[in-house]
């Protein structure tokens, strides 16, 4: 196995750069040989954070070296890289703050568990040789976050397995679909989605249960609903998939809504959207009028990622 090699050295007075430069280090996933010399594998890709961290080096006043060598064949190369510990730190973090889940706390619960989301990316971004710690660790997350997101709501519909249905919006038009009284996220983006690609003439009604929904109105967002969640994929990215509505603009959304719906890694505008939304949300009582001005919300996100990809 090809190894990248960086030997360095500081001068003992600069402290700040001392530090500054191991957290480098430990960030990339260097391990370390002996003082002064750190190694990676040839196949991180980090060769070029290798080098703008010797570039540092010699800008402080110390000297650096890289270069590539061929792991001797006596040489662990995994266990050097064993991240087995931090997974299982992780893990640890992970199931203290599921035990205490509480519904006045689901804030903060909610700002630990996506630290500890950006914490997994991380470790995972420098696990060179994963073990089944990554998985055991990433179902376990997905499960907190679950559980986060469910935390004080009423009739949140569960993952079921099977084949999202490849339909027709010709099939559905001036219909009445029913969703569940006081949107979020999910419905609130599936309504939006509806009259801008599915059906323009849509009328919606607001259910305070699933069981109240009329026969002839297609019901989303709830357990025997005809469009809701399947596999890992939330109801608006049903619909898309359903309706054949992939684009790259709408893939960034959907990425969004599944982030603030269930959880997953955070696209960069996922929190001002989750402000925006809910501040709408806690503002304003009636169901129609939080999805006419949250739609202006989603009109202008996705202009804005339209105007990005042009």
């Amino acid at each position: 196995m090809k190894l990248h090699l960086l030997i360095l050295s500081l001068p003992t007075q600069n402290s700040t750069a001392r530090m500054r430069i191991w957290r480098a280090l430990k960030n990339c996933g260097a391990a370390v040989l002996r003082d002064g010399v750190y190694v990676l594998p040839e196949s991180s890709g980090k060769l070029y954070t290798l080098h703008s961290i010797a570039d540092d080096v010699t800008a402080n006043e110390g000297a650096a070296l890289i270069f590539q060598a061929e792991a001797i064949s006596t040489l662990d190369i995994p266990a050097i890289f064993d991240r087995r510990e931090e997974y299982e730190a992780l893990h640890t973090q992970i199931h203290q703050l599921h035990t205490e889940l509480e519904l006045d706390k689901k804030d903060e619960a909610l700002k630990q568990s996506r630290k500890l989301r950006k914490n997994l990316q991380a470790l995972i971004d420098i696990d060179f040789f994963p073990n089944e710690l990554k998985k055991q660790v990433s179902l376990r997350l997905d499960k907190l976050e679950l559980a986060i997101a469910r935390l004080g709501e009423h009739n949140e519909p569960v993952f079921t397995q099977g084949n999202v249905p490849q339909l027709s919006a010709s099939d559905f038009q001036n219909r009445t679909w029913a969703t569940r009284q006081r949107p979020w996220v999910d419905r609130l983006a599936c309504a939006w989605l509806i009259r801008r690609f599915i059906d323009q003439q849509a009328e919606f009604i607001w259910l305070k249960s699933p069981a109240d929904c009329p026969d002839d109105a297609i019901g989303f967002d709830f357990d025997g609903a005809t469009f809701s969640h399947v596999e890992n994929l939330v109801t608006f990215e049903v619909l898309i998939e359903s309706f054949s509505l992939q684009n790259p603009a709408l893939k960034r959304m959907a990425e969004i809504v599944h982030f603030l719906d269930v959880g997953g890694i955070q696209p960069v505008e996922a929190i001002g959207i989750e402000k925006v939304l809910r501040g709408l949300q806690q503002n304003i009582s009636n169901d129609e009028q939080l999805i006419t001005l949250s739609n202006y919300v989603f009109d202008g996100l996705y202009a804005n990622f339209e105007g990005e990809i042009l």
